[in-house]
């Protein structure tokens, strides 16, 4: 498949991992980059937000059950093995561990490759094109909170086509993701394995911050471990000059952190990352490349989770971006993709048991009118509900789409928050910076629904649910590993632990400890 247009690639590389300096944006480059507040139900039925009219009674459908008749579906007819020449089980044997490697379908070469011949070389390569263009792991393998899945593929019709027209290189070329930031991500993985190989990088010791006229033997590993990341760094002399805040700041850029130039907790705690886990990042976010569509939707909302930044593309041009806060570790943002449909003005917010249980109950107990004050009622005895308002912690406007989580994108009057580089705060759903703006952008294409009649039915206060004309695909994806536009690497934290257990993961099948079951039988002959 073709690789995408460089324009489209230049202009999705804005997305993710925007650092933010003083005074706005700075400069990111992730390509692709894209809430369980738990705040209601499942899913809010449309009647709250479109109640019934006085005196409307409404009476339910009654409910009939039927059992269809079984549905027999003829099975496909099943391909048989392309029969390889010798030269070209050749050239399959030896890409299949190579290519493993540049992929990042595993951390070290084979040791002692077992030579493969005939039908089990197919089944190997098959296996292999299926990790490489769908992603190594098997279902069994997700978390509960990925619920991001790849599409289906059947890598056969495309080798059958290749072997019989001596095309192997072609179609093994066209198995990756067909996205910049992927290959930005697999010339990264090479780079940060040479660096693994020479010997990674020393830590550089604990003790006081480090700043401008600081001097000694910790100021010159700051400026040997900085080195290795950035040729800009002169490697020598143990004095903390202005050119060695330059290159503290273009680190902390690069992890994501407030580029003030000082070495304090967090950005010693970022430089000592030993590079060996620095390639099991890039590893693992390479794997979620392959759980996308080969191709995007031109229009779309990507969240990154780990970043907690929200991009809206229009026409695959990124026209908006703002700062989020996404859930805090023990309360994940799930990954998803999905369709948003409505804008709920003024909605209010159906508190989830667990929060009410552990938060809001001990609150009301503690100070008597707590719930009073802050607009909340009791319904049926147990459940609670706050009314929307300025104090309800929706705020105006709430973004649905379908999911499995009970998640959205929502305002919050809550904004000290935005302030921080470090915005993993909420219960799981996605609080945004701009609400009002995002949904000016959502309803343009409405007549009905210009900016000033939005703010019109915000100064309302009463709730409704806003049908969107043209539906925009969202999708929340945790990204922590990026290359910018000119190949340098970029790095998140890895809040959630995410990146460590997929790393693991792809290695364990591809390290032949969880192989198909076909395999592994044609592999003990």
């Amino acid at each position: 498949m073709a690789r995408i247009a460089t324009n489209d690639r230049k202009m999705m590389a804005q997305e993710f991992g925007k650092g933010f300096g003083p005074g706005g944006y700075g400069h990111g480059g992730e390509r692709h980059g894209f809430a369980r507040c738990f705040t209601a139900l499942a899913i809010v039925p449309a009647l709250l937000a479109a109640p019934v009219q006085a005196g409307q009674t409404v009476t339910p459908p009654p409910v009939i059950r039927t059992v269809p008749p079984p549905q027999v579906q003829p099975a496909a007819p099943q391909l048989p093995l392309p029969l390889l020449t010798p030269a070209q089980a050749d050239q399959l044997r030896a890409m299949l561990d190579a290519n493993a490697m540049a992929q990042g379908l595993r951390s070290a070469p084979t040791t002692s490759p077992t030579r493969l011949d005939g039908e089990a070389l197919v089944r190997a390569v098959l296996d292999h094109a299926r990790a490489v263009h769908a992603g190594r792991l098997d279902t069994a393998d997700f978390d509960k909170d990925w619920g991001l899945r790849p599409p289906p593929y059947d890598p056969l019709p495309g080798l059958t086509d290749a072997v019989r027209r001596d095309r192997l290189a072609s179609w093994i070329a066209n198995l990756p993701p067909p996205y910049a930031g992927y290959d930005g991500l697999l010339k990264g993985l090479a780079n940060y394995r040479a660096i693994e190989a020479a010997g990674g990088w020393q830590p550089v010791p604990a003790g006081p911050d480090l700043t401008l006229g600081a001097k000694g033997p910790r100021v010159l590993a700051l400026r040997q471990r900085l080195a290795v990341e950035d040729k800009d760094v002169v490697a020598t002399g143990d004095t903390f000059d202005a050119a060695l805040v330059a290159g503290v700041q273009r680190a902390q850029r690069r992890y994501g952190l407030n580029p003030a130039g000082v070495v304090s907790t967090q950005t010693l705690a970022a430089l000592n990352v030993p590079a060996i886990d620095r390639v099991h990042q890039i590893m693992a976010n390479l794997e979620r490349w392959r759980w996308l569509p080969q191709e995007l939707p031109r229009d779309r909302i990507q969240v990154n989770i780990a970043a907690a930044v929200l991009t809206v593309f229009d026409g695959d041009t990124p026209v908006m971006s703002m700062r989020a806060v996404t859930g805090r570790p023990g309360d994940e943002t799930p990954m998803l993709s999905s369709t948003i449909n409505s804008i709920v003005i003024n909605p209010p917010w159906n508190v989830p048991t667990s929060i009410a249980t552990k938060e809001l109950w001990p609150k009301e107990k503690k100070s008597p009118g707590y719930f009073k004050r802050n607009g909340f009622k009791v319904i049926d005895g147990t459940r609670l509900q706050q009314a929307a308002g300025d104090q309800s912690a929706l705020g105006r406007f709430k973004f649905d789409f379908n999911n499995a989580y009970a998640v959205y994108l929502h305002d919050t009057p809550s904004r000290a928050k935005f302030a921080s580089f470090s915005r993993l705060a909420s219960h799981g759903c996605v609080r945004l910076e701009k609400p009002a703006e995002l949904a000016a952008l959502l309803l343009k294409a409405n007549p009905d629904w210009p900016p000033e009649a939005i703010a019109a039915q915000v100064e309302k206060g009463k709730t409704l649910r806003v049908t969107l004309t043209n539906p925009v695909e969202v999708y929340l994806l945790y990204w922590t590993a990026f290359a910018s536009a000119s190949g340098q690497m970029n790095f998140r934290a890895d809040p959630y632990g995410w990146d460590k257990t997929l790393a693991a993961k792809i290695e364990a099948r591809s390290s032949g400890r969880l192989v198909l079951p076909e395999l592994e039988e044609l592999t003990k002959s």
